[in-house]
């Protein structure tokens, strides 16, 4: 086989394999998406079951009215002491960007919520958040995030 025929095959072969691995980021994307979408869903119904469930072992997340990230513990631990306060009644995400390497992902997006307090009364906030999930052999788990209410 000649040098043309060589570079033809391998240029067909790359065209053929190229439209794989693009599906397979998308893929990538999409399902890494959807973990954070229903961490949010799982985190509105209530209960701290999602924390056991999304979160890595070793996670550390550091939201803005933190004064200090917080391992997988204490986000349980605060998650509890919050829905003693009220509920999160509503939310709406809006993704900016998801960027799979490898077995990390990284989430930008931004958010409105509706938190209802003991009292009855609604507060809506707007924030940002950065997720970063791994793949485990349970699917995406997150393993650090950071973001809030662009308030505080």
């Amino acid at each position: 086989m000649n040098t043309t025929a060589r570079f033809g095959l391998a240029i067909l072969g790359f065209i053929l394999l190229a439209p794989a691995s693009a599906q397979d980021t998308n893929d990538d994307e999409a399902t890494a998406w959807l973990t954070v979408s229903q961490q949010w869903s799982a985190n509105q119904k209530g209960g701290d079951d999602w924390v056991d469930e999304m979160l890595a072992a070793d996670f550390m997340g550091w939201g803005v009215d933190s004064p200090a990230p917080r391992s997988k513990g204490s986000t349980r631990s605060w998650t509890r002491f919050n829905a003693q306060l009220g509920q999160m009644v509503q939310h709406e995400l809006y993704p900016l960007s998801v960027i799979v390497h490898g077995d990390v992902a990284i989430a930008h997006y931004l958010y409105t919520s509706a938190y209802k307090n003991k009292d009855g009364e609604i507060e809506i906030n707007n924030g940002r958040y950065t997720d970063v999930l791994v793949r485990t052999e349970d699917g995406w788990q997150f393993i650090a995030w950071h973001g809030g209410n662009d308030d505080e």
